[in-house]
């Protein structure tokens, strides 16, 4: 295809979805989309990426025949997580812009046309963000806010609070993000640290179409842990830190009892003392090795250099 006819053509925008145990919900997003779809002058493609789901996801992805938009559901061989889905979908998406799309519904699709209002004025990325979390438990939320400042404070990127998957990305920051290398991805940090002309837009996400969220709380923690890891050495810094204030905290108490011995003798020392030092100081310790060894442990699986997900097969249906 020649520039002129290039120009001429409508973009392609790619809305990349993953999906784990989603069957309760997908009959209604593709309705969503149809709709969304049917009155513009863009194409589109859907990338489903079906992340080893134990339900029928995969047959109601595989079975649906859309009339506004083609395609394109991404088997992976088992559940490697929503991060490692959603780099999937990112590199079978060949758009000239890509939006990730939650199936549950909490990101509007209405809110698409926005976006690529916004993109062709200009913007780079368009990122959506939640004008309030209501939609969420209380300890949700304060976690949420507890991360995002404690991520902001410590790393060198900044991710905006209450800005989540959900935004437009130009084809230019799509292929800087899929030729990173690494294998472990924390994706929000990723769209951070890829930079280009931002834009925000604020929207109130709604509950759940139907079904449950798959994140709990130790998996919600975990993602911090991973998202903290990867773009930050603060808290090794804090380790260095805490034991050199802990080491200079032992030499003055030795010095003192050294300085108390020579002046009034030896005394006895209390046992409760001693018991409560060493626990505060083999805490120290075992902290100081938990955190080392969460880098060594991503430094060892880097090496390995495996890919972060497989796939089983490709499937492709085309709007009727």
């Amino acid at each position: 295809m020649t520039a002129a006819e290039s120009s001429k053509r409508p973009p392609l925008i790619s809305v990349v979805m993953p999906a784990y145990n989603e069957e309760d919900t997908l009959g209604i997003t593709f309705q969503r989309l149809e709709q969304t779809f049917a009155d513009t002058s863009c194409e589109w493609e859907l990338i489903l990426v079906n992340d080893g789901s134990e339900d029928r996801t995969l047959q109601q992805a595989t079975s649906y025949r859309p009339t506004t938009f083609r395609m394109v559901v991404v088997d992976l061989s088992r559940h490697f997580g929503k991060e490692a889905a959603l780099s999937a979908g990112l590199r079978a998406a060949s758009g000239d812009a890509v939006i990730p799309l939650d199936a549950d519904l909490q990101d509007p699709p209405e809110l698409l046309l926005e976006m690529i209002a916004r993109w062709e004025k200009g913007a780079e990325v368009v990122v959506a963000k939640r004008s309030d979390r209501i939609s969420d438990s209380w300890g949700k939320r304060v976690s949420a806010r507890l991360f995002y400042r404690t991520f902001n404070m410590i790393s060198d990127i900044h991710i905006p609070e209450n800005v989540g998957d959900f935004r437009l990305m130009d084809r230019a920051v799509v292929d800087t993000i899929n030729d990173l290398p690494e294998n472990r991805r924390f994706m929000k940090g990723l769209f951070a640290w890829a930079g280009f002309r931002t834009e925000e837009m604020e929207y109130v996400r709604p509950a759940r179409a139907a079904g449950q969220t798959k994140f709990n709380a130790f998996r919600l923690m975990g993602l911090a842990v991973e998202g903290v890891t990867s773009f930050s050495t603060a808290p090794l810094r804090l380790v260095t830190y805490v034991g050199g204030s802990v080491a200079i905290a032992a030499i003055l108490y030795g010095t003192f009892i050294v300085m108390r011995t020579l002046v009034f003798g030896i005394d006895l020392p209390g046992f409760a003392s001693v018991v409560s030092l060493v626990a505060f100081l083999s805490g120290i310790q075992l902290l100081g090795l938990g955190v080392v060894g969460e880098y060594v442990g991503r430094t060892y699986i880097e090496s390995k250099s495996r890919p972060p997900y497989v796939i089983r097969k490709v499937y492709r249906s085309d709007a009727e």
